[in-house]
């Protein structure tokens, strides 16, 4: 069964730009990129140099839950289109090693399925765990920082508000 990498939702990102609040309802930070590139978490972007970027908590969740993690992200401060859904591991997952784990439909964390990974596993690993029926979807974040990256789901599950 494919797999495939999802951006942040449209619906989300959209409500964020119309009320420049985080997940915690704290104002978004604006910044101007100086000489590390951010990667979008909506258009799968790099930053650059010299571009504003937004960062700010973000909670990929509909719950509030005790499972509901909330990490760090950066978005494009103007506004970018967003990437598409893709069997291919984003670009901006450039670092060596990323945090893969499974949820519930209930958007619990499913136990026993956290690992850290290189980048070269994270498309085989997280089919490894959408292959069990309890997996709902995989989400990857940075394994140094925690910063919430995308979720992977089954390619034949229907859009994710996108």
């Amino acid at each position: 069964m494919p797999i495939a990498f999802h951006p942040l939702p449209s619906r989300d990102v959209d409500a964020i730009r119309r009320s420049g609040e985080d997940a915690y309802g704290a104002p978004v930070e604006w910044h101007v990129a100086r000489e590390e590139v951010r990667p979008c978490r909506y258009c799968f972007g790099a930053i650059q140099p010299g571009e504003e970027y937004l960062i700010l908590a973000y909670r990929p969740f509909r719950s509030a839950g005790a499972y509901a993690e909330t990490g760090p992200i950066f978005l494009c401060a103007k506004r970018c289109a967003r990437a598409p859904v893709s069997d291919q591991v984003p670009a901006i997952l450039r670092s060596p090693r990323y945090l893969v784990r499974g949820y519930s439909a209930s958007e619990r964390i499913v136990y026993g399925t956290g690992e850290v990974v290189a980048r070269g596993d994270i498309a085989p690993y997280a089919q490894t765990l959408l292959d069990r029926a309890e997996i709902a979807f995989v989400d990857v974040r940075s394994a140094a920082n925690n910063c919430y990256q995308c979720r992977i789901r089954r390619a034949t599950e229907a859009a994710d508000g996108g």
